[in-house]
């Protein structure tokens, strides 16, 4: 299964909306229907729609197909039938103008001195205003929102694919610095050994002989060993490779895995701090600065998976 991305955009047009219900039944609206999808990232599904006065009503009807599809991205739908231009003259519908006249006769019955409506009065109030079939621009409506909706998943999981390529490439830089880490926690360990060895030498020189070198001795091997410990980042460099092969298996999963790449991300930044806390050696706190370079990036690809 894919992993799907919260970017995305997709858009299509159809029509005409729907055939005209002025009586002329042979003469097809010449309205298109458009549809806009877009999404960025966000923490949960949030559905927004721009929606043209004559598209209000369908809101319920496209909320409920973006929530069968979708889980999580900032949503934005845009649905508008798209008239002729106002300069190409047509013909005012007949129900429109009888109802035209009819408001006329009533306006003039109560004010007998207003102006009749000019044909040019009639022209602007019947402009763009073809009425059209309600349940053929619904059937309409719904069938071009699935094949934009089904574009604008495509889109996703191609987006999707890029990212989780980008991942899978951080992981192996991870690996890479993890094992180069590897055979740096001996030397170091075995480097702050001798080193406490020999402070403990000078000290014990210094001390007239009220310390034998026996017990020096063994007093600074206690204090290396105890101090190895605390430097030894075997246990951070396991638990790592860990959540690397976790994260690979969430991305060969795919589906849902944005927010369980979110964690697995988090804790990998924390045991690269740890490495970088307990670093004894110039070599592995560089090892803990890219680790946590190649991390912020995997961050950023992470935040925008579904």
């Amino acid at each position: 299964m894919s992993v799907y991305s919260m970017t995305g955009y997709a858009s299509g047009q159809c029509g005409p909306a729907g055939p005209a219900v002025d009586g002329a039944a042979s003469k097809p609206s010449t309205a298109r229907l458009g549809l806009e999808l877009r999404s960025v990232n966000s923490r949960f599904l949030d559905l927004g729609f721009r929606l043209s006065d004559e598209l209000r009503q369908h809101e319920p009807a496209l909320r409920d197909l973006l929530g069968r599809r979708l889980k999580r991205g900032k949503v934005e739908l845009r649905a508008y039938l798209n008239h002729p231009a106002s300069g190409a003259l047509g013909d005012p519908p007949a129900r429109l103008l009888q109802r035209l006249a009819t408001v006329q006769d009533q306006v003039r019955a109560w004010l007998p001195e207003a102006a009749p409506l000019s044909v040019a009065d009639v022209l602007r109030v019947t402009s763009g205003a073809e009425p059209t079939d309600d349940e053929g621009i619904a059937e309409a409506l719904l069938a071009l929102a699935r094949n934009v909706l089904d574009d604008f998943v495509a889109a996703r999981r191609r987006e999707g694919e890029r990212l989780a390529a980008l991942i899978r490439e951080r992981v192996a830089q991870l690996r890479d610095l993890a094992r180069a880490a590897e055979p740096l926690v001996p030397r170091a360990v075995e480097a702050q050994k001798q080193r406490f060895v020999a402070r403990w030498n000078e000290a014990l020189a210094g001390s007239d002989g009220q310390i034998s070198p026996a017990a020096a001795q063994e007093r600074a091997l206690a204090e290396a060993t105890a101090f190895a410990i605390r430097i030894d980042v075997a246990e951070e460099l396991g638990r790592l490779a860990a959540h690397l092969d976790e994260i690979e298996a969430v991305l060969a999963k795919g589906g849902e895995a944005g927010k369980r790449l979110d964690f697995l991300i988090q804790e990998l930044h924390r045991e690269a701090n740890t490495l970088g806390s307990k670093s004894a050696a110039l070599e592995l706190t560089r090892i803990s600065v890219d680790m946590k370079v190649l991390i912020e990036q995997m961050r950023e690809q992470v935040q925008n998976l579904e």
